[in-house]
């Protein structure tokens, strides 16, 4: 990169195009005209090619010049946005971060490593909204949110992602069940059960039934709910088993008294990542950061 191109003689070159003038370019700068076309020439002379020519309608760029110019409204664009950024930090970080989020990982560790991370930074507000796997990742896409966080068999397009947590699917039963003593159980040994269903249409709900139909089987869901509490509560009643998160249900399992048979399967092991677009303010930035160390430090 020319020893020239800094950011000075950059904004002297967008405003000398932009004013078509490089007296108006000196006025628009406070910076006298001779210093302005001293800054241009240098940098012609170094990439060795003009980068003006004088038209009827005053000076234009060239076919290097429109080029320079171009690039040049980037470089500037993103050093001021660095500078607001930053200055965010010296001030003390505000702003709101939307975060959208699956039920399992709302009902898991995500309420509590957000509550740390407000603790820290008391200036940012913090949104959370439940959603379904496809509307995280729409809603991050599009903007709505600024990060979601969701299983990781998710198809996530273009987003960037980080690695969250894990947790751990199992067979929640009656106590009074006769599987409830196993120490664990595969998968295609629940089917014959009747079983309760959660979140229809989500992930886990869209992966159990593809797992079954591997089998060659359906699942015997004669109950849909929409939260995993509702799910234990029904278990509890003896309405049927349900394979949930043991890292979300083992409280609501302890008070109900359920038996948590793990699922031997491998897939039973879950992993969460955060998913954002690939620019984001700095209070969002910080929160990814703060989720990815509080997962890690887990591990």
């Amino acid at each position: 990169m020319p020893s020239h191109f800094d950011p000075v003689t950059l904004r002297l070159f967008v405003a000398v195009c932009e004013e078509r003038s490089i007296a108006k370019a000196a006025d628009r700068e406070a910076i006298v005209a001779s210093a302005v076309s001293k800054r241009i020439a240098a940098v012609e002379r170094e990439i060795g090619t003009p980068l003006l020519v004088r038209g009827r309608r005053g000076i234009l760029p060239t076919a290097a010049g429109e080029t320079l110019l171009r690039q040049a409204r980037d470089v500037l664009g993103i050093m001021a946005r660095m500078s607001v950024e930053l200055s965010e930090f010296a001030t003390g970080v505000q702003g709101s971060v939307r975060v959208a989020a699956s039920v399992s990982a709302l009902a898991e560790e995500l309420p509590d490593d957000i509550a740390a991370f407000l603790r820290a930074y008391q200036s940012v507000r913090v949104s959370l909204d439940e959603r379904v796997s496809a509307e995280i990742v729409h809603s991050v896409a599009e903007g709505g949110a600024d990060i979601g966080v969701l299983w990781d068999a998710a198809e996530l397009g273009g987003l960037h992602q980080r690695p969250y947590r894990c947790d751990h699917l199992q067979v929640a039963l009656p106590a009074s069940h006769p599987l409830a003593r196993r120490k664990r159980l595969h998968f295609a040994e629940t089917l014959d059960q009747v079983s309760i269903g959660v979140a229809p249409g989500g992930m886990a709900d869209t992966m159990l039934r593809r797992q079954a139909a591997l089998l060659g089987r359906t699942p015997n869901q004669r109950i849909q709910v929409s939260s995993l509490e509702a799910a234990c509560r029904i278990v509890a009643a003896g309405l049927g088993i349900a394979i949930l998160p043991h890292e979300a249900v083992v409280s609501h399992a302890t008070s109900s008294r359920l038996a948590m048979v793990p699922l031997a399967d491998s897939w039973a092991r879950r992993r969460f990542v955060v998913c954002s677009r690939p620019t984001l303010p700095a209070a969002a930035r910080l929160l990814l950061d703060h989720l990815e160390a509080r997962a890690r430090s887990d591990d």
